[in-house]
């Protein structure tokens, strides 16, 4: 054998042992959905048998659990992601244009706090912003994208303005001389540019406002909203039991929208880090 095929042969090896690890708990919550909660609680590694094999009943469970509807927190979930993603990749995308293209004192503070805010945790904000936001009136599914937004600005910042620097300015120049003025350049020739960076800023921003729990949870208003995580959450009995097959039903529908989303848009990814890799 080759060297060059033993070394690819030892990482393929080393890449689906690692993919074993990270799918095993996955595999792990899709076999206990379906397992009865002593045998959950007892042997959580072992497989369904004729005794603990419950079928469909606990994804009927979680979704018929108490008096809000699985259904509301679904499409909260939803309304909220979709909102706040198209509300960040948009304002995002301008901000950096303009930041990247101006390019003076000004922009480049307005830049570099953005990168800070990337390290500044959300637990030293987040009673300060519960406050802030039921004053202002964002306490609503409608109005809580806003808020992403202000938390989401610093990633996708970051990453807009490293890709709009790698975009020749002569392309933009040619498109003024054409009569374009800064909206028709921006949204004909700089957004569809920016696409693989907008693929990839949008698959990171969707998983992280869908799992999101804190901050719904301390924003809105739980008796007339909920989200997904929120309503798993509130599976739990008194005296802190947890259903735990409910629980584990209604992660794994929680994370199969994310997952086919991630797999649609996976080679519109790699092609926007190859193409970040050959610009400039």
């Amino acid at each position: 054998m080759k060297k060059e095929s033993r070394k690819k042969l030892v990482m393929s090896i080393i890449m689906a042992f690692i993919s074993v690890i990270y799918l095993t708990p996955i595999f792990l919550v899709l076999m206990n959905s379906f397992k009865t909660n002593d045998s959950i609680n007892m042997d959580t590694f072992a497989f369904p048998s004729e005794e603990t094999f419950v079928g469909w009943a606990n994804y009927i469970k979680g979704m018929t659990f108490g008096n809000y509807p699985f259904a509301n927190s679904v499409a909260y979930s939803f309304i909220i992601t979709v909102a706040s993603t198209g509300l960040i990749l948009i304002c995002c995308s301008m901000a950096a244009w303009y930041i990247a293209r101006v390019g003076d004192k000004v922009c480049n503070l307005v830049y570099y706090l953005c990168v800070f805010s990337m390290v500044v945790p959300f637990q030293m904000v987040m009673f300060t912003l519960s406050r802030t936001a039921d004053s202002l009136g964002l306490n609503t599914p409608w109005t809580i994208p806003i808020i992403y937004l202000g938390f989401g600005a610093g990633l996708a910042i970051f990453m807009f303005v490293g890709f709009v620097k790698s975009i020749p300015l002569e392309i933009e120049e040619a498109a003024a001389i054409d009569g374009c003025g800064p909206v028709r350049t921006f949204f004909f020739v700089v957004l569809p540019m920016l696409k693989p960076t907008l693929i990839s800023v949008g698959v990171l921003e969707i998983m992280w406002v869908w799992n999101d729990y804190l901050l719904p949870y301390l924003v809105l208003d739980r008796n007339k909203h909920m989200t997904i995580p929120i309503h798993i959450q509130y599976l739990r009995g008194s005296y802190g039991t947890v259903d735990l097959g409910a629980t584990m039903a209604l992660i794994l529908l929680s994370i199969i929208p994310v997952i086919v989303f991630y797999l649609l848009a996976q080679k519109h990814i790699i092609r926007g880090v190859a193409a970040g890799a050959v610009k400039g």
